[in-house]
């Protein structure tokens, strides 16, 4: 790595690049106690520079971590050991001192199913079992990094320790990081990030496919009171990127709640009528449910316009006017790639083909990336190698990407990313969407009656998602505002903290919908196009913030008026009635299947409102 051996310290540390008395007191003793702890023979503090990242792809690549795609322009393949593969639920934690900070107490005991706790005590002893010695051999990184545009009021900063090049290499595309940074933070406040694949040198067992890690042993634990995140065994994005899920999401909603603003799983899109009035909106969808596909919609109505501000996080905070102003905390995009083609999503296939890391896709023979759902062709001569490392054709019976295969690229490159997406101001939101993929029963859209219905309508989010092994076929699972995995405290307490933005003074409430582009009928499939023709429904949305179009009340809220979707130019028939169609047996079972969750999940955390809205669901449904 350039420059070489800079230095070395007392303790006989070998330090790579940058000076260790540079750091800022706090950062220097975070940095200090670590390598006592984890053990690093040297320490590299980065720079951000286009030079050193360079270096560290070079480096990945000559431990044959990555690969080089000689299709596309600075283009990298990872291949993980394929126990390291997703976020790990079951071993993710809030560490706090009463488990009901964390967690609402489950009616008659057993696990909650909206986090995960942890004694101090009990992470302690797991610290002390995990971290010693574990970067024997290794380099330790220090990665200061900002989520949110640097010097941004509503930007935090965080500095990750890790022994992975990988996290480097990905953090670089992921947050703004490096020298600018520190210059930022000068003596204030950081998140404590501390990252380790937990696999010291020399290895106790090979490697596979290069990727060290170490599954038996993996931990992702936050600690909110003292804003820190300890990540341990796993070399995977979710668990090792701890910018993103880890600090924007579970540490950040607890710094949002302090702090009387909001931490969200969202996208935020910007979005332009033919008379050039523009407006921006945020979107919570569960996984598989068109998330970064509505970010970065094409629409198919004539003269409208999207633009893409962020594809998974949102930050919002009211400004001194009472708008709800939101930034992207994030600097690139970390999406699902099968599925992702040139029909479902044309801009994201733009963004990928340069500076990208893609991860466990398949290579083709001629240098390029494949997975399921990509819809192209493969010229005739070219093979698939999967992301096990194996040659693959269609026989095989298992996809040739894994399911959760990642890329990982720059947001700048996306075609339509927004002008205004680094604005240190964060954009005014005016409406925010809540949807999920339901089979049967629920609308294509509706609109909830006021902010209060519509806190309930994100608490009572459910969406079909493949079940566990042991199950058979789809179920419906809660998924309360798309954030049950990542809750950083009480559920019930981030229920209320929702309501209070009501109290805000002078707050401009954005409007808040429901979507669903996946009603299916019996007979004919789905019942709405989707993609592109989404911007039908955002049209509406777009005159109902304006006050310039109908909508009738229903039980579950206000839904359009015949003839107010703009249905010109659609290919192939919609059968409305179908597609908006209220049952009262369906929603009756809705009704109760939230209310049971309510009661064994939230119990005595539910707040009083939220119960009385879906007392008020009851009666409309019942009247139905």
């Amino acid at each position: 790595m350039p420059p070489q051996i800079q230095s070395q310290n007392q303790s006989g540390l070998r330090i790579l690049q940058g000076e260790l008395s540079a750091l800022s007191p706090a950062v220097r003793e975070f940095v200090e106690a670590n390598v006592s702890l984890c053990q690093p023979e040297s320490l590299h503090i980065c720079d951000g520079s286009d030079q050193e990242n360079q270096a560290i792809l070079t480096q990945l690549e000559e431990q044959g971590m990555i690969k080089k795609l000689t299709k596309y322009e600075n283009c990298w393949l990872a291949r993980t050991d394929p126990r390291d593969v997703a976020r790990v639920e079951s071993k993710t934690v809030i560490v706090t001192r009463d488990q009901r900070e964390t967690v609402p107490t489950p009616l008659g005991g057993g696990a909650s199913q909206l986090g995960r706790w942890m004694s101090p005590e009990e992470f302690d002893k797991a610290m002390a079992q995990r971290f010693p010695g574990c970067m024997k051999g290794r380099t330790m990184y220090v990665i200061p990094f900002s989520m949110g545009p640097v010097g941004s009021l509503l930007s935090k900063i965080g500095v990750e320790l890790t022994d992975s090049p990988y996290v480097v290499a990905s953090m670089r595309v992921m947050t703004r990081m490096g020298k600018d940074v520190l210059n930022a933070m000068g003596n204030g406040e950081f998140v404590r990030c501390l990252h380790s694949v937990g696999c010291p040198l020399p290895l106790k067992k090979p490697l596979v496919n290069n990727w060290p890690c170490n599954p038996e042993e993996t931990l992702v634990a936050h600690i909110p009171e003292r804003r820190q995140i300890i990540s341990f065994g796993s070399g995977y994005g979710g668990n090792s990127l701890l910018g993103k899920k880890c600090f924007a999401l579970r540490i950040a909603s607890r710094i949002a709640k302090e702090e009387g603003w909001l931490a969200e799983h969202m996208l935020i899109l910007g979005i332009t009528s033919p008379a050039g009035e523009k407006k921006y909106m945020a979107a919570a969808f569960p996984s598989a449910c068109g998330k970064t596909n509505l970010a970065m919609l094409c629409p198919t109505l004539p003269g409208w316009k999207v633009e893409c501000v962020g594809d998974d996080i949102a930050w919002m905070k009211f400004d001194n006017q009472g708008n709800l102003r939101a930034i992207n905390p994030e600097n690139g995009f970390f999406g699902v790639a099968p599925g992702t083609s040139a029909k479902t999503n044309p801009n994201a296939m733009a963004t990928i083909v340069k500076n990208t890391i893609f991860t466990n896709v398949a290579e083709t023979s001629d240098g390029g990336i494949y997975w399921e759902g990509m819809e192209q062709e493969l010229p005739e001569g070219v093979t698939l190698t999967s992301w096990k490392n194996k040659p693959w054709n269609s026989e095989d019976g298992e996809p040739c990407a894994h399911p959760n295969s990642r890329f990982c690229t720059p947001a700048r490159q996306c075609p339509i990313i927004d002008p205004q997406w680094e604005s240190p101001e964060g954009v005014p939101i005016e409406a925010i969407i809540f949807g999920g993929r339901r089979p049967e029963g629920v609308p294509l859209v509706y609109e909830a009656f006021n902010w209060k219905h519509g806190v309930f309508v994100g608490a009572a989010m459910r969406s079909e998602a493949t079940a566990a092994a042991e199950h058979k076929g789809k179920v419906i699972m809660h998924d309360p505002f798309a954030m049950r995995p990542f809750f950083g405290y009480n559920f019930g307490q981030y229920l209320s903290h929702w309501l209070s933005m009501a109290d805000h003074p002078g707050a401009k409430l954005p409007k808040i919908f429901h979507v669903n582009w996946f009603r299916k009928s019996p007979k004919a499939g789905f019942l709405w196009p989707g993609f592109g023709d989404n911007i039908r429904v955002l049209d509406w949305m777009f005159r109902r913030v304006n006050g310039n179009t109908g909508a009738m009340p229903s039980a579950v809220g206000y839904l359009p008026c015949y003839d107010s979707l703009n249905l010109q130019g659609l290919e192939g028939k919609v059968n409305l009635t179908e597609l908006f169609s209220l049952e009262h047996e369906f929603w009756q079972k809705e009704v109760n299947e939230v209310r049971k969750y309510f009661t064994t999940q939230v119990n005595d955390d539910l707040p009083n409102e939220v119960a009385r809205q879906l007392e008020l669901l009851q009666q409309r449904v019942k009247q139905m």
